[in-house]
């Protein structure tokens, strides 16, 4: 099959794809804070009640969160397909290795990883287990930890060039010009499932009732009306951010979004070598090994534990990461000051401000107009 070439400025070079370069006017994109996730499944429940309660969608979860190193959804996901890809280089932040498109089989538009039926059956699997064995004595110490796991949700990447979409034969999945949202227009759909073969993340699901695939929507009616998703605005550990992700060349500082993947380098794909451009972002774990991590998010993972590390002394920084899970509306910008952290809606009104710094109340045990005494609860 003749492969067309497109710009991916995750790995700073052409790629092949199936189709032409194509963008939306602008991109839906996703921010995880990696270092807040408690696995609560709050999210995950969110997603479930609201899309895929129906029949044939019992073992769907178009939101997961898996525990690594050993935990996915479905089983052993992403180690099918970087067995498959095997050498994937990188020199600085360039990728030189093959990409999914490039790498595909004769006959094949991508390659791929098939997983069984029962793959899909345990979507907590390895859930809370650790890297290793804790001796008796040992103690954290130090970062990165010895012994260490965590918690890594996961929905559509909603991705530039998605294998999805170049693998349906019906050209039942498309890609909204108004915000970059991956569809799948059911009334094309004829069940083939090579959406589900083809897609590296496995977000792709295939309906055993309807006989036909379903996947993620981006929640695009509450995008519609300026609202976040349903997993954003049902998580309780606030670390989720959803928004519009600009090209590096149009990068905007006041674009929350921007800022945190483009300007400090702060947010950063999950593997990008496979060549998707996908825009789902995540802030990595500080307490997890970096060789580990640079296999999943690329080669900048050191600097942006650094980055971490040190927003204490980042006012800016640290007043957008506060403003996560702080309200419902898409901030199209922000700012901050000594005190507190401002969002603005896409016509630059002020939707939310809140302190960079939560003030502290102490109050007496004894209270006189109550008549009553407090309890210090921890």
């Amino acid at each position: 099959m003749k492969m067309r070439k497109v710009f991916n400025w995750q790995l700073k070079r052409r790629v092949s794809y199936v189709y032409p370069q194509s963008r939306p006017k602008r991109q839906w994109a996703m921010i995880f804070d990696l270092n807040k996730c408690i696995a609560c499944q709050t999210c995950s429940l969110a997603c479930k009640t609201t899309w895929t309660s129906g029949k044939g969608q019992e073992y769907m979860f178009w939101n997961n969160v898996e525990t690594k190193p050993y935990g996915g959804y479905p089983v052993a996901w992403d180690l099918g397909i970087l067995s498959k890809l095997k050498a994937q280089e990188w020199r600085g932040d360039k990728y030189f290795g093959k990409t999914l498109f490039e790498a595909a089989e004769k006959d094949e538009k991508i390659l791929q990883h098939i997983s069984e039926d029962e793959d899909w059956a345990y979507p907590n699997i390895g859930e809370d287990e650790i890297s290793g064995m804790v001796n008796r004595g040992d103690w954290i110490a130090t970062l990165p930890h010895r012994i260490w796991m965590f918690y890594l949700p996961r929905t559509c990447a909603h991705c530039t060039y998605p294998a999805c979409l170049a693998a349906c034969p019906r050209k039942a999945i498309y890609k909204r010009p108004e915000d970059g949202i991956v569809l799948i227009d059911q009334s094309k759909c004829r069940g083939y499932r090579e959406c589900v073969r083809s897609c590296p993340y496995k977000k792709s699901m295939f309906n055993v009732e309807t006989r036909i695939s379903e996947k993620c929507l981006g929640c695009y009616p509450k995008i519609e009306q300026g609202e976040m998703p349903q997993c954003v605005t049902n998580c309780i550990g606030k670390i989720r951010l959803t928004g519009f992700v600009s090209t590096p060349d149009n990068s905007r500082k006041d674009n929350p979004i921007d800022y945190l993947i483009h300007e400090k380098k702060l947010a950063l794909p999950l593997y990008p070598q496979f060549g998707l451009e996908p825009n789902i972002y995540f802030i990595p774990p500080i307490h997890v090994p970096i060789t580990f991590q640079e296999q999943m998010f690329g080669p900048g993972v050191g600097k942006a534990v650094e980055t971490y590390k040190n927003i204490k002394d980042d006012q800016t920084l640290k007043g957008l990461l506060v403003l996560f899970g702080s309200f419902e509306k898409i901030l199209h910008s922000f700012k901050v000051d000594r005190e507190h952290a401002y969002g603005f809606d896409e016509k630059g009104k002020e939707i939310i401000n809140v302190p960079v710094t939560e003030p502290i109340y102490v109050r007496d045990v004894f209270d006189k107009d109550l008549k009553a005494y407090r309890h210090n609860t921890p």
